[in-house]
């Protein structure tokens, strides 16, 4: 972009713009959400602001234009006039109406028309009372990303109130409806009969699980993703239950869980990229945060710096969110040399922490995985589980599953490679998936992490993340297989109970393996005809059955014994919604359903590139 942001003209075209934008929304909602549905994804707004802006906004030699940091607390309405009425007309004309959304959409993190279409006050389905909650430690709950501070993703046959024998009985009982709402990636937390749950709007809501009536709604800085936590805090007057969680600007929050007020807010990281995307985990009075970055999505474009953002885990008092600790995935980075265009490179970067964290009270520790490097040579901690101490953040061992993993996006090869291109570009093997910790009926210990071409490794917790066994998931790929089905792969996680782990796979299917030696038990395809699926959403399970979601929009429920489909259903579909809000179901990437007390809610709507997007919150049941 060769000009520069001037507030008041933006001001003055956001407010023309934004009317005429929420005018649309309301007369042609689901229209509106079909057309955004077209694009790539929010992650093309980030590829178009480096290649279209970053030439003005973030150059050292213009000082003048507003830096990316400060177009990421723009609201989307107001990036959206700029680049369609304002002062930036001229460069958003070169762009497609998908790109100026998405620009608009991922620079602030959220989508248009989210800021006042939110609000619980407009919705029909209050409840009628909002009574006190119950202790969310003394009942049935999904608290959190894996149930509890193992992440094992299994919910007992006490929480579930469920069967395998009753899942096929399962009927949809209610949905509610995301206003505005482009991509239903956050997991649902069920505690004290309560739903809680983030949206890409950065919406917080609090629903009956029951009804799906709401209680309270509360306004973010931007999209919450992942999963939000539940739990006690002190000196804090009425309050006697907080919830928490962060937002795509890496602001965390605690909140009171009852009423929805806010207790307190930080921030975990400055870099302008950095996003909080895993759910944070808590635990003990504390709240410990996963940071991640967008900046290996495009950051092959010559105009950018590459590369400074590294990821991170923070540990906050849950009571008044005061930083504890903060541990950096990798060193600081450092100035190493200028490319072609006279733009400083740096290195090392990368190491995002894409997973929730997992909690061992025997050892004291947290165990969570990293994502790849940015930049050559690729750190030792990148692509690697590891270990810290709970008090104090001081790494106590890793474990590299991957060497040499240094990838970026926008560096495919042939003429437009740039010289901040990786010379010899690793897999992109990030550990996408929370580490698992499980005890064995003989009493050994084992952690579980894989990767996005199929490995599984076990590690020993007890010694400092010794290898106990390694196997492939994945079937061999289909000839001429690319991307995430060519590497077969485990992104978002798998489930455990006494026996087996069981995995989605990028490649489509679920396979099971034993927990003592890696061996296979099963696997079973789930795409019908030669339809290719990805089945790499998060698994959850309950005493014979896991559950696992697709790209199709399909949730399926298999029997942890053989293998065997007992339950589907298409979620690809339009709703009718508690809150009277038009949605609409999709792809289900990422999440896994949420199984308590004789119910299961699962978000639909997340897919990580091209259609299939969603704003459907789901809850099954047995009436």
């Amino acid at each position: 972009m060769k000009r520069i942001l001037h507030v008041a003209v933006l001001l003055t075209a956001a407010s023309a713009a934004y009317f005429a934008w929420t005018a649309e929304v309301r007369a042609q909602a689901p229209q509106a959400k079909g057309k955004q549905a077209g694009s790539a994804g929010t992650e093309s707004g980030w590829a178009a602001f480096q290649t279209r802006c970053m030439g003005c906004h973030g150059n050292a030699a213009v000082p003048a234009a507003p830096s990316p940091e400060q177009i990421r607390q723009m609201t989307p309405e107001r990036i959206y006039a700029s680049l369609t009425t304002g002062s930036m007309k001229t460069q958003g004309d070169a762009l497609s109406e998908d790109q100026r959304r998405m620009l608009a959409t991922f620079m602030s993190a959220r989508p248009l028309g989210s800021l006042t279409e939110g609000s619980a006050q407009s919705m029909p389905n209050h409840c009628a009372a909002n009574p006190a909650m119950t202790d969310p430690s003394a009942g049935p709950a999904w608290n959190g990303w894996g149930v509890d501070a193992s992440n094992a993703r299994f919910q007992s046959a006490k929480g579930a109130g469920l069967t395998a024998a009753q899942v096929p009985n399962l009927k949809l009982k209610w949905a509610f409806g995301v206003p505005t709402g482009l991509s239903q990636y956050n997991q649902p937390t069920i505690v004290s009969g309560r739903v809680f749950l983030g949206t890409d709007t950065g919406y917080v809501y609090s629903l009956d699980a029951k009804t799906g009536c709401v209680y309270w709604s509360f306004q973010t800085k931007a999209a919450v993703r992942g999963a939000l936590s539940v739990g006690p805090v002190k000196g804090k007057g009425a309050t006697k239950y907080g919830v928490f969680f962060g937002d795509f600007r890496t602001y965390v929050y605690g909140l009171d869980a009852q009423t929805g007020q806010q207790i307190w807010s930080t921030r975990a990281d400055d870099h302008f990229i950095a996003r909080i995307t895993a759910a944070p985990i808590f635990h003990d009075g504390k709240v410990y945060v996963p940071v991640s970055s967008s900046e290996e999505f495009q950051a092959g474009n010559p105009d950018y710096a590459c590369c400074t953002s590294r990821g991170s885990v923070v540990a906050f008092d849950a009571s008044n969110g005061e930083r504890l600790w903060k541990t950096y995935v990798i060193d600081e980075p450092k100035p190493v040399r200028k490319n072609s265009k006279g733009v400083q490179l740096y290195a090392p970067a990368g190491g995002s922490v894409w997973n929730s964290p997992t909690i061992d009270t025997k050892l004291n520790a947290i165990y969570f995985g990293t994502g790849d490097a940015e930049t050559e040579p690729a750190a030792k901690t990148s692509d690697s589980v590891m270990a810290l101490d709970l008090k104090t953040g001081k790494e106590l061992w890793h474990y590299q599953i991957q060497e040499n993993d240094a990838f970026m996006g926008g560096c495919g090869g042939g003429a437009n490679k740039s010289d901040n291109c990786p010379v010899n570009p690793g897999p992109d093997l990030d550990i996408g998936n929370s580490p698992i910790l499980k005890t064995m009926p003989d009493g050994k210990r084992i952690l579980l992490t894989a990767a996005k071409d199929g490995r599984v490794f076990a590690l020993d917790p007890d010694k400092k993340g010794a290898l106990l066994w390694m196997t492939n998931a994945a079937p061999p790929p289909p000839p001429g297989a690319t991307g995430f089905a060519r590497l077969g792969g485990i992104v978002w996680g798998g489930a455990a109970d006494d026996r087996n782990v069981y995995y989605g796979l990028s490649s489509g299917g679920m396979s099971a393996l034993k927990l003592t030696t890696g061996e296979k038990v099963w696997y079973t395809p789930l795409a019908k005809g030669n339809t290719r699926v990805n089945n790499a959403a998060a698994v959850s399970a309950i005493p014979g059955v896991a559950f696992v979601g697709g790209s199709d929009g399909v949730l399926h429920a298999l029997s942890t014994a053989d293998g065997k489909i007992i339950w589907e259903y298409n979620t690809a579909r339009d709703f009718d919604t508690v809150n009277k809000v038009p949605a609409k179901g999709g792809a289900i990437n990422s999440i896994g359903p949420t199984i308590v007390n004789g119910m299961l809610f699962i978000g639909s709507g997340y897919a990580v590139s091209g259609g299939n997007f969603g704003n459907v919150l789901l809850a099954f049941s047995l009436e």
